[in-house]
């Protein structure tokens, strides 16, 4: 298990106990999440009434939420001025102060550059993963955990969210200042994202040995293999080109060998043993983009190998880098054999084809 805990702060108590009293006077920096009206003129009445309260304002994010906008707002507060007289100065303004915590003026960079940096410094170190979920977040505390114990149905009124980190391990961020909103969340799952397809090396190649133990080479196709895939559809039975086109044929023609190599939005991946293509998978997104379409083609000596289900593992890998919820298997009446293979690649596939022949694999 590995934990990340932010920087050793005071820790501001959460805004409903903070009692009538005055709390300490202000030191240093802090960062608010104030929710307001989404008018004109609100986000100009509550800077006047910063101003009045000799605040100086040193950064200004703006995070859409459901019924208006919550400013996440970084200021140099006034000598004196203490957290629970900021509150009532904003609930002047009708104004919703969410949470306050200390913060550092380094952490004002843009959030964009942050994300990246943080995600640079997960790539050179994959043990970094969990701080930087952290910088992302703006978190109080990151922990690694096994997928079993992650618990992710529990959100603490959106001051806990879990994310997946591969295969069988989670991340679960907490922050007690102020709840998680969308926008942060999509920021940390498009950095998990984007580490999952680093480790996936999904612009390389990857090499699987099949059951009889010979190694094939997975990567993308290319238009110099054009000939090898000719070759291979030449080698395949007029059954196996059956299953793969729905169509009667014994070869492909010359014409589609571009199309099937480099399909429209889309990419292909050939598995090479030495200088022969002996299966050719494609991934292309449809309409709207959630969805992608895949197909497979294994020469019939190769089946049965463990060769399909590598290759549909590897398009559910290049499908999720870029961004695909599912996939789509146009299946022939009365078959199950994407199904089977997809199970066997570790996909969760629906039951049987939907009404239109269409089988839907979950990613």
């Amino acid at each position: 298990m590995e934990i990340r805990r932010a920087r050793e702060t005071a820790r501001p108590a959460p805004l409903a106990a903070w009692p009538g009293g005055e709390p300490g006077s202000a030191t240093g920096t802090w960062r608010l999440r104030v929710r307001m009206d989404d008018r004109p003129g609100t986000l100009a009445r509550l800077a006047i009434r910063l101003a009045d309260l000799e605040c100086n304002i040193l950064g200004l994010a703006v995070l859409p939420v459901p019924g208006g906008v919550l400013d996440e707002i970084v200021l140099r507060p006034a000598t004196g001025l203490t957290r629970a007289q900021l509150v009532r100065a904003l609930r002047d303004e009708d104004c919703e102060c969410l949470g306050v915590t200390d913060a550092d003026v380094r952490e004002l960079v843009d959030s964009s550059a942050a994300s990246l940096a943080a995600a640079t410094r997960a790539i050179a170190d994959p043990a970094a993963l969990a701080d930087a979920v952290r910088d992302v977040l703006a978190a109080d505390m990151v922990t690694v955990v096994p997928g079993g114990e992650a618990n992710p149905g529990r959100t603490e009124g959106g001051h806990r969210a879990v994310f997946a980190a591969g295969a069988d391990r989670m991340v679960v961020a907490r922050r007690l200042w102020a709840p998680f909103v969308r926008q942060e969340l999509a920021r940390a799952e498009a950095l998990l994202c984007l580490l999952g397809a680093v480790r996936a090396n999904v612009a390389g190649p990857a090499v699987v040995t099949c059951a009889d133990g010979a190694s094939v080479v997975l990567r993308e196709g290319r238009p110099g293999d054009a000939d090898a895939v000719l070759s291979l559809h030449g080698r395949c039975s007029p059954a196996t080109l059956f299953h793969r086109y729905h169509t009667g044929m014994h070869t492909v023609p010359r014409r589609w060998l571009q199309r099937l190599l480099l399909p429209p939005g889309g990419t292909s991946v050939v598995a090479a043993c030495g200088r022969d293509v002996v299966a050719l998978g494609q991934v292309i997104p449809e309409p709207g983009g959630d969805v992608a379409e895949i197909s497979l083609l294994v020469e019939d000596a190769w089946q049965r190998n463990g060769l399909g289900a590598a290759l549909l593992r590897r398009l559910a890998v290049l499908a999720t880098a870029r961004g695909h919820r599912e996939l789509a298997a146009v299946c022939l009446p009365g078959t199950d054999g994407v199904r089977r293979t997809a199970l066997r690649a570790g996909l969760r596939a629906a039951p049987a084809p939907d009404d239109t022949g269409v089988l839907r694999i979950e990613l």
